[in-house]
């Protein structure tokens, strides 16, 4: 082959190459946006994705397995049936979650911990009392808090104590997230971003072509809910993202504010700086692990497990000694801060 007859397929390769790239693009780019809203696990998702036809059917089908497998709101779910005394077969979703709980414990010394809703019921945020616990009331029900206390044997839970139950509610919508996200990936959905209850799972571009960006929220006493101030705005693209805070989900009581965060160890809201804690990490599942964990150990002890695990990103809005705002983010979290 001459060289002159090379470099001229050379060049018709290349032209070819362009165009069909061209042609690639352009597709995808007249390929529309799909947005799938619905109500699952007692809260709102949001799929945006860009595929050529809707395919909530599907996403709902697979957000039912995972209702079916942790929800506590569904009475005929695996983990109620656990907890009502049965001892069901777990499937392969309770599985991931419960052994991925149990590991995430264990790195945080109990911070987080799945068996923790009796004492968070009792003072009075799954059910409404109209008297505050007393120590002996927190100590009696202690006795039956604790990962430790519960195990996976093959595809059986086993409990040390009968009374011990559980609740996924910390870590399943962030597992949700992540099931969307594998059904999107296998069907080759390239930009898509999910949202279960502020649990976030995003990938590729969004329909303005650019990052995803997502906002967190500016701390405020508004029970209510009705301020929706952005602090920041974070580039979460390829990424999932979870958010755990203290400053809307509180009560009064005899003056003092009692937070919906209760600590395992001590059986008591706790009573630290940090406001709210915003974790990035390669699956929503963790991220919204941590997110709880972090908001049980504060930040001081939160940094030495970031410091442990330098995939994770984190962005803590706390409250200063003067009570002001203030912030302190993860040298990773740097490059992801838009505003």
């Amino acid at each position: 082959m001459t060289k002159k007859k090379k470099v001229l397929l050379q060049s018709l390769f290349l032209l070819f190459l362009i165009i069909g790239t061209i042609i690639i693009v352009k597709q995808q780019r007249n390929t529309p946006y799909q947005h799938n809203t619905g109500f699952i696990f007692g809260t709102i998702y949001n799929v945006t994705y860009q595929y050529d036809h809707d395919i909530n059917g599907e996403i709902l089908q697979e957000l039912n397995k995972v209702d079916a497998s942790l929800s506590t709101f569904n009475k005929t779910s695996i983990i109620s049936q656990i907890n009502s005394g049965k001892s069901p077969t777990v499937d392969d979703m309770f599985a991931d979650v419960f052994t991925l709980a149990a590991d995430i414990s264990k790195e945080t010394d109990g911070a987080f911990d799945i068996t923790v809703a009796p004492l968070v019921n009792m003072w009075g945020f799954g059910f409404k009392h109209n008297t505050m616990p007393n120590s002996h009331s927190v100590d009696s029900i202690k006795h039956f808090i604790g990962y430790d206390k519960v195990a996976l044997q093959g595809r059986k839970v086993v409990k040390k104590d009968q009374r011990v139950t559980l609740d996924c509610s910390a870590i399943a919508k962030g597992y949700g997230s992540d099931v969307i996200a594998r059904l999107l990936k296998s069907k080759g959905i390239d930009n898509f971003m999910i949202e279960i209850g502020g649990e976030i799972v995003t990938k590729g571009l969004s329909e303005k072509r650019l990052p995803w960006k997502i906002g967190v929220t500016k701390p405020s006493d508004d029970s209510l809910n009705t301020n929706q101030e952005i602090q920041t705005v974070l580039n979460v693209t390829d990424k999932a993202m979870a958010t755990s805070g203290n400053y809307r989900n509180f009560y009064y009581k005899g003056g003092k504010k009692y937070a919906h965060t209760i600590d395992p160890h001590s059986g008591y809201p706790v009573q630290h700086s940090l406001l709210s804690a915003t974790v990035l990490a390669n699956n929503c599942a963790t991220a919204d692990a941590y997110a709880t964990a972090f908001m049980v150990m504060g930040i001081e002890k939160a940094k030495i497990i970031l410091d442990k695990h330098p995939e994770l990103m984190a962005y803590f809005i706390y409250a200063d000694k003067n009570g002001k705002n203030a912030v302190w983010y993860s040298k990773s979290m740097k490059g992801k801060i838009l505003e």
